[in-house]
């Protein structure tokens, strides 16, 4: 049995921008106030992957969040995101972190004015999870009074979560590094099918993943710790890797902001 609550989710009926006004309205007056807006980056990947696994993995993982939370709408991924750690291989695009901010700010208030009381901000890419953060409380007040800004910013606990899941599909989880890996590979099998270059595998940087490492490669650059642009292996990539992939970080999205809403709803 596949680990999805919808074997092929389209997000049809979630989806803000595929909506007319008068359907957001509706969905609005119907209670549907929470709205999600998911990040990632357009950014090398590799050798074995195109450079949009994390808009892609971004857009899945909100529909995903969406159909297990049932009372959320989901705004359009924002779709380049800070990658500067990238920016030795071709193709990259990266964003400074006050654009970043910038936009996510006309995101959150524009929905706001609308009535949607609370968004929900995650990131696919690891390297918006700091600005989301240092930001989060920015973007909550200028929201106003009458919205909340909930923001998930977990990067090692994203790791744990493939991890995990990578042994439970019956794969390595030494292979998870957290970029371009057997994880993120598996899950752009499932996103895009015949999509990953399989004949172009090679193994990345496979030491220990922490916080000194992850302040080693924001600051000194991907390439200058592993030349493919890989951090771990992505041998063994399969699709059963990918669905619980996917599934696991859905599931941790939605207990966090379920968490998160019932705590700000409760308040006085």
């Amino acid at each position: 049995m596949s680990p999805f609550p919808d074997e092929n989710p389209t997000g049809d009926d979630v989806l803000l921008e595929t909506m007319t006004y008068e359907e957001v309205q509706a969905a609005l007056a119907d209670g549907r106030c929470d709205v999600i807006v998911p990040c990632g980056a357009v950014e090398q990947h590799g050798p074995h992957l195109p450079l949009d696994v994390d808009a892609v993995h971004a857009d899945r993982l909100a529909v995903e969040l969406a159909q297990r939370l049932g009372t959320a709408l989901v705004a359009p991924t924002i779709r380049v995101g800070v990658s500067p750690h990238h920016m030795g291989f071709a193709g990259t695009i990266s964003l400074r972190p006050e654009t970043f901010e910038a936009v996510y700010t006309d995101y959150c208030q524009s929905l706001a004015a609308h009535g949607f009381r609370s968004i929900l901000c995650f990131s696919a890419h690891g390297g918006n999870f700091a600005p989301l953060a240092e930001m989060a409380d920015r973007l909550d007040a200028a929201v106003g009074p009458d919205c909340r800004v909930v923001v998930w910013s977990d990067l090692l606990g994203l790791v744990d979560i493939w991890r995990s899941a990578v042994a439970d599909a019956g794969g390595d989880p030494e292979g998870v590094g957290g970029h371009a890996d057997v994880a993120e590979s598996s899950v752009y099998a499932v996103l895009r099918p015949g999509q990953v270059r399989t004949e172009r595998l090679v193994r990345g940087y496979t030491g220990p993943v922490d916080d000194a490492f992850l302040q080693r490669m924001f600051t000194g650059g991907v390439r200058a710790i592993s030349d493919t642009g890989i951090m771990g292996d992505p041998h063994g990539l399969s699709t059963a890797i990918g669905e619980l992939c996917v599934a696991r970080v859905a599931d941790a999205l939605a207990a966090h902001f379920t968490q998160q809403l019932e705590a700000v709803r409760t308040l006085p």
